[in-house]
């Protein structure tokens, strides 16, 4: 049996003396304990090195992915034909068995026997001190860790989330600049900020225009619409504002010039992230847009991260300051995070939103997988998932209409139209009540001690004045009565008033 042994200076190959050591495998490290006892064990049968660094790289490269460089196989194909190879993994061991027909074992008595080569390797090697080993593991693994870190496809959403946070400062300082360009020559032209909404229209127009006073001869033609123009130019005879120096004007027009730049560079910015999206994570932007979608990742750090996270975790996050407060006050906890600005949830209805937002996550947190677990970077699954969501949402639409009408379907309840109404009143009335002579109650004789204790009420009912002899004793045999009651019967009630 020989040994495939990685190190950082070459393939070495060992030949196991006695295989029969390898049947204990809890005693097998002590055999390896010194250099003496191990070369008792295995004997080195042969040493491919590498030329240079680059050559290292590429090879362990190769075996990150469990695939065998082109020198390892002409050195395997050379030293291991008729033998049996032991090597530490186990998917390395089936690509060398198909594509040079050698067959390969992995089990744990190879791994403990790679354990104890490596401890004793300097030792088996010939040539290869442990001074220059230090070396040259720190520098493969150095030089390993930056074309991971070159072409890795994790670090790429990297652009994305530094992307999207440079768009969110240029958004402020833009409101910022915008607002105090408006406030500085509102006092000139104080009516120009009510005729002009667009900020970026209101920066270029007063570029252009500069003294209200030269409005009147100057064209606007290419920055407004001509209703805008006129009702500019007549606003600029008219206007209520003071004037000021030529120093003042230079000093709004750089800010003019700021304002401007910073929109053009938004409007580039905005343009590379929607690339990069669509790049990186396609179905994800086919669900909720390029700006929601590098929002999400950048909140969870990566694309990696958030493609760890279950559907409720993307639904609410964004808002995990109200989840805590409303779990903390025991109230309701939120429906939504970022993920409410997505277009599906600003097309449903009030009521719908926390449904929609919920079907939204779930189907967004696959769409994730997809894009940073997938090989595919087509966007089939996210307009499959879009599609899906459109009919889910005219359904709830539907029954919401159905619960308005009246009707659980959807159908509203038909009422009798009365075509004799007034014009302009509406037709739809309720029935018309009709006399029912079914209802009437005729001959009803009613028991003899039932008329009694009415007439006994409606007597008692009657004033002080006009009471009769026959209301009179009734009310003294009530009276008689109530004397007579048990004592005991007394008692208790008191004691439940109290």
């Amino acid at each position: 049996m020989l040994v495939l042994f990685e190190t950082p200076a070459g393939f070495a190959l060992f030949k196991v003396l006695d295989e029969g050591k390898l049947d204990k495998v809890e005693d097998l490290w002590k055999e390896f304990e010194t250099g003496e006892s191990a070369r008792k064990i295995v004997k080195l049968k042969a040493f491919s090195k590498f030329e240079n660094t680059a050559e290292a790289l590429g090879a362990a490269t190769l075996l990150v992915d469990s695939k065998p460089s082109k020198s390892l196989r002409k050195f395997l194909k050379a030293e291991c034909q008729g033998e049996l190879l032991a090597v530490a993994d186990s998917k390395l061991g089936n690509s060398i068995k198909e594509k040079l027909q050698i067959d390969c074992i992995h089990n744990n008595a190879v791994m403990e026997m790679m354990r104890g080569l490596r401890t004793q390797l300097s030792e088996l090697i010939s040539g290869l001190a442990g001074q220059d080993l230090g070396p040259m593991s720190l520098g493969l693994s150095h030089s390993l860790s930056r074309y991971k870190l070159k072409f890795s496809p994790d670090k790429v959403d990297t652009m994305i989330i530094q992307a999207i946070g440079l768009l969110d400062d240029l958004d402020k300082e833009l409101n910022t600049y915008a607002m105090r360009v408006r406030e500085w020559y509102g006092w000139h032209f104080p009516e120009l900020g009510k005729i002009i909404q667009d900020n970026i229209l209101y920066a270029k127009s007063l570029k252009a225009m500069g003294d209200r006073a030269n409005a009147v001869n100057l064209d606007f033609s290419g920055i407004l619409s001509e209703e805008v123009e006129a009702e500019l130019k007549e606003a600029a005879i008219i206007s209520m504002g003071t004037d000021i120096s030529d120093q003042d004007m230079q000093t709004i027009k750089a800010l003019c010039d700021q304002v401007i730049s910073l929109s053009e560079y938004r409007a580039q910015l905005s343009e590379y992230l929607r690339s990069r999206m669509n790049a990186i994570a396609p179905n994800l932007t086919v669900l909720v847009g390029e700006l929601v979608g590098a929002r999400l990742i950048a909140h969870a750090g990566s694309l990696i991260n958030l493609a760890k996270q279950p559907g409720s975790t993307v639904q609410i996050l964004g808002a995990e300051k109200a989840l805590f407060r409303a779990l903390k006050t025991k109230h309701a906890t939120p429906k939504y995070g970022l993920i409410f600005n997505a277009s599906l949830v600003g097309q449903a209805a009030p009521k719908l939103k926390g449904k929609i937002s919920r079907s939204l996550a779930a189907k967004t947190a696959l769409s994730i997988r997809y894009d940073a677990l997938g090989e595919a970077q087509d966007a089939a699954i996210g307009f499959a998932s879009r599609a899906k969501l459109e009919n889910r949402l005219r359904q709830l639409e539907g029954r919401m209409l159905g619960k308005l009408s009246g009707s659980v379907k959807g159908k509203g309840k038909i009422e009798p139209y009365d075509s004799n109404r007034k014009q302009g009143t509406p037709g739809l009335v309720t029935a018309a009540k009709t006399y029912n002579p079914a209802a009437d109650v005729v001959g009803v004789s009613f028991p003899k001690g039932d008329s009694e204790m009415k007439e006994k009420k409606r007597k008692r009912k009657e004033p002080a004045g006009e009471a009769t002899e026959e209301g009179k004793a009734g009310v003294k045999v009530e009276a008689e009565e109530a004397v007579e009651q048990p004592k005991k019967k007394k008692k208790k009630s008191t004691r439940s008033s109290i």
